[in-house]
């Protein structure tokens, strides 16, 4: 190596030489698409944490914060991006506000987008999740399009013709499939494939079949969404790799998948492989059964972490009116629309069940009240019916709410609800677990998304919260599936600061069916 790039294989005499003891060297690992606000980890705690996995590239799509402070928000991500060894490379948020419904911090034009094309470390258009926009040939949508060559996809359950014209028009990948059917039909049209694992999109047993030595070109893993403690606990594409391994992908088409696969989608010809003039990008590991990162290369000098560096924080206010008792105060009976969480996935449910508002909650069947409270424009909540969270009793609260990032909630009681949603207010941001008086909480003071806090110091405080939330009844990873709750471009049916949204309609509707 010299200069930070890989000179060859051979005999050569170094002025620095390593002796590895017999283990195993791989090419630097890339995550193919991710959030980085998601780990609610600042970008420089997130480098360290996953760089010690051997992960050397991340290409992120800043929309988290780009749908709370606009613009802005892709300026500091960018700046804190350079200031760590890890390469964040970005592609632009494609849609702020996630829907023409969506009322977010920021409307982002194409023109706003424009500023952005040919700044170093920007790779394209990220995620294109307005597929009726798509369609439709929505003017500004069409502008962003024909701003860049390298576009993402975010299209569900897209089939058929609708998928023809959405491929047409020039996207060119795709993360959320589902099933392996979804998947196997844009793979044949020309689809780069995106097998994620994230907290709660587990995604990975389901598509992996998809995976040969012919299609394995064509795929790569993403984590999208994982919050700090499963990086900490079960890693990053490393962990992808070996589960994998484990469900019978053969190890040289897992690596292929997280680093030349990769880095050929996004065009980055200067990594993704141990080969003479590439990144000399690379990681030590113990064996490949095991596929345990032992040390991490960026550039040909090895990764030594430098420990915590308090990061600057882009702050989000929040013009916000604290929710009354009968701002929620649910009313009516009939059958009703509840949004049924699907464990281990992103997507919901349209359940259906006859529902006495006097009756909520209703613990025996699991019918929790959801509530969503503006944070921007102090326009108010708007409620809804959940199955699938498991509490008992008190209430989970937070401002990470993919998209737009209101306050969201879910509890097994108005009082609780209301204790948990004014803590994340007085927070300026965070998370927050309420029952009675016992209040756990997490602040997020990087724009009500991520913490200031050390990556271990998250991890430890994301497990007390979680473990308040546990003893309540709480699913694993509660948060992160009540961050899902607003996300008003994945099937079936979710719940906005207006209420009940159906995706397939693509129209708010009442919580009962008339």
């Amino acid at each position: 190596m010299k200069g930070g790039r890989i000179i060859g294989f051979g005999d050569y005499q170094g002025a620095r030489e390593y002796d590895l003891r017999g283990a195993y060297v791989v090419p630097g690992l890339i995550d193919a698409h991710v959030h980085v606000e998601s780990s609610l980890l600042a970008p420089a705690e997130y480098a360290r944490l996953v760089l010690a996995h051997g992960t050397t590239t991340v290409i992120a799509d800043p929309h988290e914060i780009a749908n709370v402070c606009g613009a802005p928000g892709i300026d500091y991500m960018l700046a804190e991006g350079v200031q760590t060894p890890l390469d964040i490379l970005v592609m632009l948020p494609s849609s702020v506000p996630a829907t023409p419904f969506d009322a977010g911090g920021a409307v982002l034009m194409a023109a706003d987008l424009a500023r952005f094309r040919g700044r170093a470390g920007v790779l394209g258009l990220a995620e294109v999740m307005n597929v009726p926009g798509v369609l439709s040939g929505d003017e500004d949508l069409q502008a962003k399009l024909d701003l860049f060559e390298v576009i993402d996809g975010h299209a569900p359950y897209l089939v058929g013709k609708d998928l023809n014209a959405y491929i047409y028009a020039g996207v060119q990948s795709d993360h959320e499939c589902t099933v392996l059917s979804e998947a196997q039909e844009k793979l044949l049209r020309g689809m780069y494939i995106m097998i994620r694992e994230g907290s709660t999109e587990r995604n990975l047993h389901d598509l992996l079949p998809l995976v040969n030595a012919c299609t394995a070109p064509r795929c790569c893993f993403a984590t999208d969404d994982r919050h700090a403690d499963m990086l900490a606990g079960e890693g990053h594409i490393d962990d992808c790799i070996r589960k994998a391994v484990a469900s019978g992908l053969d190890l040289e088409l897992a690596l292929r998948m997280a680093t030349l696969s990769a880095a050929d989608r996004f065009g980055l010809r200067d990594r993704g492989a141990l080969a003479p003039g590439r990144l000399a990008d690379f990681c030590i590991i113990d064996d490949p059964d095991r596929f345990h990162v032992q040390r991490t290369f960026k550039r040909g000098v090895e990764v030594v972490d430098a420990g915590y560096r308090r990061p600057a924080c882009l702050t989000a206010p929040m013009h916000v009116r604290v929710p009354e008792p009968g701002d929620i105060r649910m009313t009516g009976r009939g059958e009703a629309r509840v949004i049924g969480i699907v464990p281990g996935q992103i997507t919901t449910r349209n359940l259906r069940y006859p529902v006495d508002a006097a009756g909520i909650p209703d613990t025996g069947r699991d019918i929790l009240k959801a509530v969503v409270t503006d944070r921007y424009r102090a326009a108010g909540s708007g409620i809804g019916l959940v199955n699938g969270f498991g509490l008992k009793e008190g209430a989970i609260a937070g401002s990470v709410s993919h998209d737009s990032h209101n306050i969201v909630a879910v509890g097994a009681g108005d009082t609780d609800i209301l204790r948990a949603i004014t803590e994340v207010i007085r927070l300026g941001g965070g998370l927050a677990v309420a029952s009675g008086n016992d209040v756990t909480t997490l602040p997020l003071e990087c724009a009500g998304l991520m913490s200031a806090l050390p990556y271990d110091e998250v991890v430890q405080r994301l497990a007390t919260l979680e473990g308040h939330a546990r003893r309540l009844g709480a699913i694993e990873n509660p948060f992160m599936y009540l961050s899902f709750l607003a996300l008003t471009v994945i099937p079936e049916v979710r719940v906005t600061e207006r209420g009940v949204f159906d995706v397939g309609a693509f129209s708010d509707v009442p919580l009962f069916y008339e």
